[in-house]
């Protein structure tokens, strides 16, 4: 066998399409986010500016996380040293659970080692738990619901992305006495734009399905307390199934689920994702405690988040750019090419020390390639100022370029 011939084809067809990814090591510096160094190569070292990050809010390096995790460390040592069945629940693991059904008035949270996980482990247990469970699926949900849904064995049906009309007839379609959950986020990743949840829930009422929502874009940065966009609307106990991410807004590492009681033990009774994997480090546990517990009275971050996020919006369209605006933190500017896309994003590196990695397909349609801006509070004036020079004599050099190749 031509192990090797085939490998090369694989990759070598990313390369033509320009969808190969490339990584750059960085080392992020405390107290200095979002500026990092860049490592190269040839052991030099640049400093760049990070505009992809998903450390929205800066909480990787506050004080308050940093705090809990050195004491936590000192108290116990690096990791959990098992699964959560098998000596791997301690008082960091509880207490950060307790936080988050706090945080989302829930009975109970189940915490995993990622939110991808925590997705997936979830939706593949559930037909196990539910027999013949139908789960309807916005198209557009993340790799890891898609994943989960793929997995679980049962039925699903796939429903146009927040289209209501959509939904209503795949659920009348079906039998009213068959177990059902509708799955969805409260924000897409990709575009920015929210879900109509309201809506979904009174569908979900209709039908009698259960509502699961990925809430990992909002968690921290919605709502009075942080709770995410349930929260903000004031439909959490409407939403039966909460999936959150500690990796973002809250700048530590893990994922979970908020749910019932019974829910969350069913899930810790039955998912191998769960019960199979080394649970988080205490330290990482801690920290996220504590960064959920700052963020539920601390509304300055995300105030001043949704300032930067809006003029940096208001400034890329000022210069004319083809940009996304659903009012959320999310800024993406679509380039329609990808590559295209990777020298826009190759230039701003390497001549402005501007660091913000391409989005292409499969992550989103082709011809919807882009580079997608996560500004944060910790974002300075000086940092846009780079940003929108940096992109308007860029945008000007690419629309040139492209129209030199349509002649």
């Amino acid at each position: 066998m031509l192990y090797d011939f085939h490998l090369d084809q694989s990759l070598n067809r990313l390369h033509q399409e320009g969808r190969y990814r490339t990584f750059i090591d960085i080392e992020r510096k405390n107290g200095n986010y979002p500026h990092a160094v860049w490592k190269q190569t040839d052991g030099q070292e640049r400093p760049v500016t990070v505009w992809c990050g998903n450390d929205y809010l800066g909480m990787g390096q506050n004080p308050v996380v940093l705090d809990a995790m050195h004491a936590a460390l000192d108290a116990t040592g690096a990791g959990s040293g098992g699964t959560r069945n098998i000596s791997g629940t301690t008082v960091y693991h509880k207490k950060l659970e307790a936080e988050l059904a706090d945080l989302h008035g829930k009975e109970k949270a189940l915490i995993f080692t990622s939110a991808y996980i925590a997705n997936d482990a979830t939706l593949s247990t559930l037909p196990k738990l539910l027999p013949d469970l139908i789960i309807y699926s916005d198209e557009l949900n993340h790799a890891s619901m898609i994943e989960g849904v793929r997995r679980n064995g049962g039925s699903k049906r796939v429903f146009r992305h927040n289209d209501l009309d959509h939904l209503r007839r795949l659920l009348e379609a079906d039998d009213p006495s068959i177990p059902k959950v509708i799955a969805f986020e409260s924000i897409y990743s990709m575009d920015g734009d929210f879900s109509p949840i309201k809506e979904i829930c009174g569908l979900a009422k209709e039908f009698g399905a259960l509502t699961y929502l990925d809430e990992v874009h909002a968690v921290g940065m919605y709502g009075p307390r942080g709770g995410g966009i349930a929260e903000r609307e004031n439909l959490t106990d409407r939403i039966d199934i909460i999936n959150g991410t500690l990796a973002k807004a809250f700048g530590t590492m893990g994922g979970y689920i908020a749910s019932s009681e019974k829910m969350c033990d069913a899930i810790r009774s039955y998912a191998p994702g769960f019960i199979f994997t080394t649970s988080l480090a205490p330290a990482i546990a801690a920290g996220a405690s504590a960064s959920i517990a700052f963020l539920k009275t601390n509304q300055t971050l995300r105030g001043e988040h949704i300032i930067k996020a809006n003029i940096l919006k208001m400034r890329l369209k000022a210069l004319g750019l083809p940009i996304i605006n659903h009012d959320s933190h999310i800024v993406p500017v679509i380039v329609g090419n990808p590559i295209h896309t990777k020298i826009l994003s190759d230039k701003l590196l390497y001549d402005y020390g501007i660091y913000v990695q391409p989005i292409n397909y499969p992550t989103v349609p082709k011809g919807t390639e882009r580079l997608r801006f996560t500004p944060s509070p910790v974002h300075s004036a000086a940092d846009i100022e780079k940003l929108i020079v940096a992109m308007d004599r860029l945008w000007s050099h690419c629309a040139l370029n492209r129209a030199k190749m349509a002649s």
